[in-house]
């Protein structure tokens, strides 16, 4: 019995080491492209975006007098200097719309979405002349496409000069007037959208509200962000709102984009957690076998070890082709399969298609389901593994584990009486 063990130690060893190197190979083959892949999603359909309020300003022209000596004498010289003036934002009406579609590439899921965007702007001409001003909208990153544009000044269209990743317009505002600003696009982004009020670290904001809506259940949003004033959950997603009479603040709004279930990694973390459901599937076909005498050589584990192994090896190489679950029940459908022919012709087919097939049921299939279950996989598993030392014991505990490891005598050969 003892040599046994040892044996089935060492193959449960090996085993292991070649789990290792399996889930290595899976999380190398994941990040290795990981960056390579995010990089071509984010050329292909757009990179992440932080839009920020527009501006408006005008510019003056002063005519000074500048002394300077030249050769020994005093030059005055008239020059002109240019100021420019930044109106005042006096109030902002914004609606988004994010839009999640998940796009695969390789072995991750990466979190593309679309963007409707909308905003009224009032800016207030604070002279007391009339002004050209400019106003100007700076796009959230130069590495998307904005379709729909749309750019009026108290509704009426105006035309546009583009350059520095933003968009321009001159248009003539009376002295103490307001003008309405109303910009629109509609984007494609990934991972996360925000909106900053400013380009400085704190900024102040009156009059502001932004509502967003989304197509997904699953929010968040990020650190040192600003949380929403309201939130309505809807059918599909959610309907959130900012609203500030006056605030002061270096935070931003944001969303973060829920990530789908990411194949690569989730392989290998099942490769690495393999170990641990083939000692308990181990354990308790030992403890089985002994205590009804069935006699499993060890070369029956080194079988049944490499059975467990399959669905592991099938599992990191189907989800380059199909989904994630569909590959898992690939795989664990193959693995039992492999389990319950062979020892069906080594023990039978009762103890195969019941003690065994329930065996790595619960250790191989719902072990590794139990990745699935974000947030809960350790629970499960220790309650799995409770449950298990729970009924081991119960049922091993009238057992004399003594006479189990006891060497039996060897018989002596009858003497021949001549």
């Amino acid at each position: 019995m003892t040599k046994r063990i040892i044996a089935i130690a060492f193959i449960f060893v090996c085993t292991s080491v070649a789990w290792a190197i399996l889930g290595g190979t899976i999380f190398s083959r994941t990040y290795d492209s990981g960056s390579m892949s995010q990089n071509r999603v984010a050329s292909t359909w757009g990179a992440e975006q932080n839009q920020g309020p527009p501006t408006a300003s005008f510019k003056t022209q002063v005519t000074k007098q500048q002394e300077t000596i030249e050769n020994g004498k005093k030059i005055v010289k008239t020059v002109q200097e240019e100021f420019v003036t930044d109106l005042p934002l006096e109030s902002s009406r914004v609606d988004v719309g994010l839009d999640l579609q998940h796009r695969q590439k390789g072995l991750l899921w990466y979190s593309t979405y679309k963007v409707a965007f909308s905003g009224l702007y009032a800016f207030r001409n604070t002279s007391d002349k009339d002004q050209t001003v400019d106003f100007k909208l700076q796009f959230p990153t130069s590495q998307a496409i904005y379709d729909n544009l749309t750019f009026t000044v108290d509704g009426t269209p105006v035309s546009l000069a583009n350059q520095n990743n933003a968009t321009t317009t001159s248009v003539r505002v009376g002295a103490g007037r307001t003008a309405q600003l109303s910009v629109g696009y509609r984007s494609q982004g990934l991972n996360q959208w925000r909106y900053s009020f400013g380009s400085t670290d704190v900024t102040q904001v009156r009059d502001f509200a932004l509502r967003m809506n989304t197509n997904f259940k699953d929010i968040d949003f990020p650190d040192n962000t600003l949380s929403p004033s309201e939130k309505k959950e809807t059918n599909d997603g959610w309907d959130l709102a900012w609203s500030y009479k006056s605030l002061l603040s270096g935070y931003q709004i944001a969303m973060v984009m829920p990530e789908k279930l990411q194949p690569g990694p989730l392989a290998g973390k099942i490769s690495f957690f393999a170990p641990v459901s083939l000692f308990f599937f181990f354990f308790l076909m030992l403890i089985i076998t002994t205590m009804r005498g069935i006699d499993l050589h060890p070369m029956n584990y080194f079988f049944l070890a490499a059975a467990f192994f399959s669905f592991h090896l099938l599992l990191a190489y189907l989800v380059d082709h199909v989904s994630i679950h569909a590959s898992f029940a690939i795989a664990a459908a193959v693995s039992v399969f492999l389990v319950v022919s062979y020892l069906r012709l080594v023990v039978g087919l009762r103890f195969a298609s019941r003690e065994a097939a329930l065996a790595q049921f619960i250790y191989l299939v719902v072990f590794s389901y139990a990745f699935f279950l974000k947030g809960f996989t350790g629970l499960a598993i220790t309650i799995g593994s409770v449950l298990t030392l729970f009924v081991v014991m119960q049922v091993t505990g009238r057992i004399r584990w003594t006479e189990k490891f006891a060497v039996k005598p060897t018989a002596k050969p009858a003497t021949e009486v001549g």
